[in-house]
């Protein structure tokens, strides 16, 4: 339950990067109900949704709804984070009463124009606004590298790359930075040598791993990375999601799975597995439509 002691804070994506894709437009209540249980399983950072342009992702169409409904979560020991794509999206978010924004980028120029249709300095340009404006208003900035260890246009990514961008984002005022395994590519080795470059330039106690596990390595890179000093580790309730623009990326780790390693290991996550497992069966009948009405 909330408020239980923890050595490492895993961010719970599945309301936003388990959702997004989904075929079935699910209601607000279905939506409220898993954040509340992911709320109830101890869940410290839960990415609740997107206020992206709903013909973009119509899945998260319903943000204002979804946040205002789970609003009162951060009375707790709850911190509710939202990604923001523009300044638009921005706007909308602080007028239902957001704290805690994520941005998106890339450290593939490609994967960064095909997913948000503008280059990486592009990206950053538009960024600016929004960071001189979460400072102004004291509204928490998560930054999200995606394609950290390898693109599905452009290979594999130099880790000098994935740093630079890194580096950019820290200094523009983003307070934790997020390595995105877009693709589940990453090997122990890779995602050693991509830590040990970020960490150059952006504190290991402000970095996060976001992994899929596409080809199930994702565990034993997330165990690289707390070997490496990494405490902040992204997963999904049913591993449910991935990234819809990008080829062959469905796969984010479950959370049930990230729990279970880590707690095996003597390592405490805060997270009781039971209400993590009944988020899961509940969003995963919801999208298989056998959800009774109340």
């Amino acid at each position: 339950m909330a408020g239980q002691t923890r050595d490492i804070t895993l961010v719970e994506v599945g309301p936003r990067d388990g959702l997004q894709d989904a075929a079935k437009l699910l209601s607000v209540a279905d939506k409220v109900r898993f954040i509340e249980l992911l709320a109830q399983a101890g869940s410290h950072v839960i990415e609740v949704t997107s206020f992206v342009h709903p013909q973009r992702v119509p899945q998260m169409a319903d943000a204002e709804e979804v946040f205002a409904a789970t609003a009162h979560l951060q009375d707790g020991d709850v911190r509710l984070l939202v990604l923001v794509p523009n300044l638009r999206g921005y706007e909308r978010a602080c007028s239902v009463g957001v704290r805690n924004i994520a941005l998106f980028t890339a450290a593939s120029e490609t994967f960064n124009k095909k997913n948000t249709n503008a280059g990486i300095e592009e990206s950053m340009q538009r960024f600016a606004p929004i960071l001189e404006r979460a400072q102004a208003d004291g509204v928490w900035v998560r930054g999200y590298v995606s394609t950290a260890f390898g693109c599905p246009y452009a290979g594999r990514i130099d880790p000098g790359a994935v740093a630079e961008v890194a580096d950019r984002l820290y200094q523009a005022g983003c307070a934790e930075i997020a390595l995105g395994d877009t693709i589940g590519v990453g090997t122990r080795t890779r995602v050693r040598q991509v830590i040990s470059e970020v960490t150059r330039f952006v504190p290991v106690e402000q970095l996060a791993l976001h992994m899929h596990n596409t080809r199930g390595r994702a565990l034993d890179n997330i165990a690289v990375g707390y070997e490496m000093g990494i405490r902040i580790f992204d997963s999904s309730a049913g591993g449910i999601g991935g990234c819809p623009f990008a080829p062959g990326a469905p796969g984010n780790v479950s959370t049930e799975a990230v729990v279970e390693r880590f707690e095996a290991e003597g390592v405490r996550t805060g997270i009781d597995l039971s209400y993590i497992r009944a988020a899961a069966s509940h969003i995963d009948t919801a999208l298989l439509g056998e959800h009774d009405e109340e």
